[in-house]
C-alpha cells in the first residue's frame, strides 16, 4: 500500500443492499485516488455504514461507531440509521460527520473534506477493476436493481429511511451484470427493497442492452441476466401474481430455482394488520401451482411471531401455514417495537415470554421440515458452487441455498478444489440444516 495517497477504513453492517452501498462508495474514493485500509491503524479515516432497521441493528451500529473511534479516531457515519444524527451524536459527539442511506456524494465529498485526496492522480491509470471494489469473495456478487419501497407495512419504517422505489434502468443493471460476469463473477444475487416491483416507478420504459430494446421489468431482467451463463438468484421477491411468469424460466434451468420471499405470517387477519400484499391463502396456492411447474423450486423466506396482537389460534394458524408450504429455508424475528413503526400504536402488544415460547414453536416447527426436506436430497447429484477450501475439505453450495443465510454442503474430500469452481457431488448426509457430499464414482 502506498503511504503517499490517503487511507480510508470501512466496516460495513446490516444486509446485502448496505454492503452494495458500500461497494459504490469504495470504488467511487479509490477512483480518487485513495487507497482502501484494510484495519483502523492504517486508515487517515474510518466510514462506518449503519443499520437502522431493529433496535438491535441500531445497538451493533452504535457499537460498532465506538470501536472506530477508540481505534482511530477519525470516523464518518452513513447509512439507514444515519437518519437520526441526534442519536449518533448523543453517544459519539465526536464523529466527524454523519449522512443518511443512498448518499453516495455526500459521504464521499466529507472524506475528501477532512482528508484531501491526492493532489496529483489519474483516474484512467488507476487499478480499479470494470466491475468496481467488491466486498464479496470472486465468485459471486450482489446486484441491486432499486432503491426503496412503495410499501407501508406497518412494522418496518425502510421507506421512511430509504425513501420510495426508484429502479436502475436495465440497460445499467445488465451492462454491470455483463461486467460481473467477465470478471469472472458466476453467480449475481439479485437484490432490491422489492425485486418483483422493478421498473413500475418508471413504467416499464423502454432501454437497450447489447444493441437491442428490453423492457425494464422483471421478467426481462430475467431473461437477460440468464443469459449471461452464471448463476442467477432472486432475493426479496414479493409474491404478486406476475411472478407466475418467471417461474417457467427456473424450469428451463436459466436462472437458479431459487425464491426468497418474506411473507412474514400466514394469518390472514396479521398479514392485513401489518398491510402486507397478498393473503396467506393464496400465497399458498401460488406455491402449489409453482412447484408443479418447477418442482425443484426452493424457497426461503422470514416471519414475524408476536406482532401486537396476535392470538393463539392465529399463530396456530402461522404454523399450519408452514407446515403446508413446506419451505425450504426460514428465518424467524420476534417482533420488535422499532421508533417510528406504526405497529407501535396497535392495540395487544405481546409480552416478552410469550415472544420468546412462540419462536421456539416456530423455529421447531421448521427445524422438522428442514430436516426432512434436506434428506430427500440424499443419494442425488447435486452442482455446487465452492465457497471455501482449507486442509478439512471444502465449503460448497448448491443451487439452492445463498451465501451466509441459508445452509452449505461440506465436502470432506475437496482439499483439492478451488473457490469458485462449479462441480457435481453426490449427496450423502445431512443433518438439521447442512449437508455432506462425496464425488461421484
Amino acid at each position: 500500500m502506498s503511504k503517499t495517497n490517503p487511507t480510508v477504513g470501512m466496516v460495513s453492517l446490516g444486509c446485502p443492499k448496505a454492503l452494495v452501498d458500500s461497494e459504490r462508495i469504495l470504488t467511487q474514493l479509490r477512483t480518487d485516488g485513495y487507497e482502501i485500509s484494510p484495519d483502523y491503524e492504517g486508515a487517515d479515516v474510518v466510514l462506518v455504514n449503519t443499520c437502522g432497521f431493529i433496535d438491535s441493528a441500531k445497538a451493533e451500529s452504535l457499537d460498532a461507531i465506538g470501536e472506530a473511534i477508540d481505534a482511530n479516531g477519525r470516523v464518518i457515519v452513513t447509512g439507514c440509521m444515519g437518519v437520526d444524527e441526534s442519536e449518533i451524536r448523543a453517544l459519539h459527539p465526536s464523529v466527524l460527520a454523519v449522512t443518511g442511506p443512498q448518499q453516495y456524494e455526500a459521504v464521499v465529498s466529507e472524506v475528501r473534506r477532512h482528508v484531501p485526496p491526492p493532489a496529483e492522480h489519474d483516474p484512467f491509470t488507476s487499478l480499479v477493476p470494470p466491475q468496481g471494489i467488491k466486498l464479496t469473495p470472486r465468485h459471486y456478487a450482489y446486484l441491486k436493481i432499486s432503491e426503496g419501497c412503495n410499501h407501508k407495512c406497518t412494522f418496518c419504517i425502510i421507506p421512511d429511511m430509504r425513501g420510495k422505489l426508484v429502479s436502475r434502468p436495465i440497460g445499467d443493471v445488465m451492462g454491470e451484470a455483463a461486467r460481473l460476469a467477465a470478471a469472472g463473477v458466476r453467480e449475481v444475487l439479485v437484490i432490491s427493497q422489492d425485486t418483483s416491483a422493478y421498473g413500475v416507478d418508471l413504467k416499464y420504459k423502454l432501454d437497450f442492452w447489447d444493441g437491442r430494446p428490453v423492457k425494464t421489468r422483471m421478467k426481462e431482467l430475467c431473461e437477460a441476466l440468464g443469459s449471461l451463463g452464471i448463476w442467477v438468484r432472486l432475493h426479496y421477491v414479493y409474491p404478486y401474481k406476475h411472478v407466475d411468469e418467471i417461474i417457467p424460466l427456473m424450469a428451463e434451468n436459466r436462472i437458479l430455482p431459487y425464491l426468497d420471499i418474506p411473507f412474514q405470517h400466514g394469518s390472514p387477519r396479521v398479514l392485513k394488520a401489518m398491510k402486507r400484499p397478498a393473503a396467506a391463502e393464496n400465497n399458498l396456492e401460488r406455491i402449489h401451482r409453482w412447484r408443479e411447474i418447477c418442482p425443484e423450486l426452493a424457497i426461503r423466506s422470514t416471519f414475524i411471531v408476536g406482532f401486537p396482537g396476535e392470538t393463539d389460534e392465529e399463530f396456530e394458524q402461522l404454523l399450519q401455514f408452514l407446515r403446508d408450504a413446506q419451505l425450504d429455508r426460514v428465518g424467524c424475528f420476534t417482533y420488535s417495537a422499532v421508533d417510528g413503526a406504526r405497529a407501535n400504536d396497535i392495540p395487544g402488544a405481546i409480552p416478552e415470554d410469550v415472544k420468546q415460547a412462540r419462536w421456539d414453536r416456530f423455529m421447531e416447527t421448521q427445524l422438522a421440515i428442514s430436516r426432512d426436506r434436506l434428506e430427500q436430497k440424499i443419494g442425488t447429484i447435486q452442482e455446487v458452487l465452492v465457497d471455501e477450501v482449507d486442509d478439512n475439505g471444502a465449503i460448497a453450495r448448491t443451487r439452492f441455498d445463498a451465501p451466509e443465510i441459508d445452509g452449505v454442503v461440506h465436502i470432506p474430500d475437496g482439499q483439492g478444489l478451488m473457490p469458485g469452481m462449479l462441480i457435481e457431488v453426490e449427496i450423502d448426509g445431512a443433518d438439521d440444516y447442512d449437508l455432506t457430499a462425496r464425488f461421484p464414482d
